[in-house]
């Protein structure tokens, strides 16, 4: 079981950088890969980011590849988004998830089982 608190969202306004965290419980953390979605209004939930549970490997997609980056503290227990270069179409509800099968990083919402109760991330323009 793994629980997850995301933090670190707000309005800011186009060309700002936040950092988002979520934290995880559970001593089982190192062993799963974790992954950054988003879902704004009236759309479906989509893929930001992942990266393996050694944080070793990532993976972006393209509408934030060179402006986001993930990464992983296992001592900390908590996975980071760190996101420059803001636009106005980033603003959405923003989650981590777990997979599944903990060592497999995946890209598809479907494919991920625990999930936190997400932070609202909005860039004015």
């Amino acid at each position: 079981q793994v629980q997850l608190v995301e933090s670190g969202g707000g309005l800011v306004q186009a060309g700002d950088s936040l950092r988002l965290s979520c934290a995880a419980s559970g001593r089982t953390f190192s062993r799963y890969a974790m992954g950054w979605f988003r879902q704004a209004p009236g759309k479906e939930r989509e893929f930001v980011a992942a990266i393996s549970w050694s944080g070793g490997s990532t993976y972006y997609a393209d509408s934030v590849k060179g402006r986001f980056t993930i990464s992983r503290d296992n001592v900390k227990n908590t996975v980071y988004l760190q996101m420059n270069s803001l636009k106005p179409e980033d603003t959405a509800v923003y989650y981590c998830a777990a997979p599944r099968f903990p060592r497999v990083v995946v890209t598809t919402p479907e494919e991920y089982q625990y999930w936190g109760q997400g932070t609202q991330v909005t860039v004015s323009s």
